[in-house]
């Protein structure tokens, strides 16, 4: 993150909120991957949630990335 600094900290999530499919997303929010205790000004992460490639469904899909900024 561009001005950060050694004391911020962030956390990354990434979902799919068409599964299995945009027309019929009964199961919602699909959650493929959770990064948290991202500094700052470095690359150092870690992984609450491991990545989970998409995988084939039907039609478009959307991905969702949220960046939070930790308290602390």
């Amino acid at each position: 993150v561009h001005g950060g600094d050694l004391r911020s900290f962030f956390t990354l999530v990434m979902t799919d909120p068409d599964v299995p499919g945009p027309s019929d997303p009964y199961l919602r929010e699909h959650l493929h991957w959770i990064v948290n205790d991202i500094p700052g000004t470095t690359d150092n992460t870690f992984e609450v949630v491991k990545y989970e490639i998409p995988r084939p469904n039907i039609g478009i899909h959307r991905f969702v990335f949220l960046l939070f900024k930790q308290k602390g």
